[in-house]
């Protein structure tokens, strides 16, 4: 047969049958996976660090096991499509060994509800909070084993209330990645010349208002605490809108009116995820990109920041952020957050960390983790709007 032969496609029943017998086949596949994932999760409860079990989620590894699988596929699955997959299986192990809880800036439906989704998966346990406050008491009190906390956005800068909780609570950074932020208009509505009103957070409005002014000249911006809550409101109101999540639509009974109004495609989120100190990862570091962020204080005298940026560079230590913030209860003085390209934790760290514990009137490694992944929804790279 030539290369140019036509290849006569297989029956429809044929090819049903085929994906039936690779479904039964992954199926037994997966409840082999189980079945040795609860042998891990005996073994991780039985053996104890300060009287405390192995902590169920291990960022180090998982990210470890989601970039071999990445090298090692070849399609037609794209490696999105696998981090995917896997996301959800990884999800489910831990649901298996232990049910796994994460605090998150509430109510469902929030963009950190639904990062928080496509990093843990579906079967972790969602809890909603009202403040950035109450997820890390949540976190220190072992209410939740887990918090997601976002960190700086890539337009607006940094969320200053969370390198203040920091500086006041015992908690570690396990782990971080980047949700790309694209808003949606959800409505009941089936046109846009149907809508009189448009409800979201103040932030979505303003990083949508040029795609607003454009296509609804004609609606009212109107300012409320959450996109969840601009989506409840618009599901009362046929001639409402709300400006949020794609998948707040799903969530609300909505429908999709336009996806990808933003004005600025590059918005994005840092999302961190703490717990606290016995959670601290057992994997290695691992081949890939690390990094450390570091929390001091320093003496007030001429030189004592240039004295730690000497103490970085002369060890080859790359200094990825340094933020400051004013330190509770003292004026005029600063506790200064730092990310550095490194696993600190390491033990060839170790003289480093001695210096800088000189150096520094107090010094914490607020955490070592692998690089975090950019997460975005598949396919919501432009605009679509519904005519």
């Amino acid at each position: 047969m030539s290369a140019d032969t036509p290849v006569t496609p297989r029956p429809l029943p044929v090819l049903r049958q085929a994906i039936d017998e690779v479904d039964g086949e992954l199926l037994r596949l997966f409840n082999r996976r189980a079945q040795l994932s609860l042998e891990v999760g005996r073994l991780k409860a039985s053996t104890t660090s300060q009287g405390k079990p192995m902590p169920i989620f291990d960022p180090r590894r998982e990210s470890a096991l989601l970039a071999r699988l990445a090298e090692r596929n070849e399609g037609p699955l794209t490696s999105e499509h696998v981090m995917m997959l896997w996301r959800e299986i990884l999800s489910v192990s831990r649901a298996l060994q232990r049910p796994y809880s994460a605090a998150y800036l509430g109510p469902e439906g929030t963009f950190s509800y639904f990062a928080g989704v496509e990093y843990l998966g579906n079967a972790t346990r969602f809890q909603p909070c009202s403040n950035f406050a109450e997820i890390f008491q949540r976190v220190t009190a072992g209410q939740c084993d887990c918090g997601i906390v976002p960190l700086e956005n890539s337009l607006q800068g940094t969320v200053g209330q969370s390198f203040d909780l920091f500086a006041r609570t015992n908690v570690i950074i396990l782990g971080e990645f980047f949700a790309r932020i694209s808003h949606s208009l959800l409505s009941r509505a089936h046109s846009l010349l149907e809508i009189q009103k448009v409800y979201s957070h103040p932030q979505p409005l303003g990083q949508c208002g040029a795609w607003l002014r454009t296509h609804l000249p004609q609606a009212g911006l109107v300012a409320v605490e959450s996109t969840a809550a601009a989506a409840r409101l618009a599901a009362e109101d046929p001639h409402a809108a709300a400006v949020g999540h794609y998948r707040l639509g799903e969530l609300m009974q909505l429908e999709t009116l336009a996806t990808g109004i933003e004005d600025n495609p590059s918005n994005w989120t840092r999302f961190v995820l703490i717990g606290a100190p016995d959670q601290t990862p057992i994997s290695k570091g691992g081949d890939g990109p690390h990094r450390s962020s570091l929390l001091f204080t320093l003496r007030d005298k001429s030189g004592a920041l240039a004295s730690v940026l000497d103490a970085l560079a002369g060890r080859g230590v790359n200094m990825r952020k340094l933020e400051s913030r004013p330190l509770a209860g003292e004026c005029w003085k600063y506790v200064f957050f730092a990310d550095v390209e490194c696993d600190m934790a390491e033990a060839a760290f170790a003289p480093l960390r001695e210096r800088l514990g000189e150096l520094c009137t107090s010094f914490r490694i607020l955490g070592s983790y692998p690089e975090g992944p950019r997460l975005s929804r598949l396919g919501e790279e432009h605009a679509e709007v519904r005519p």
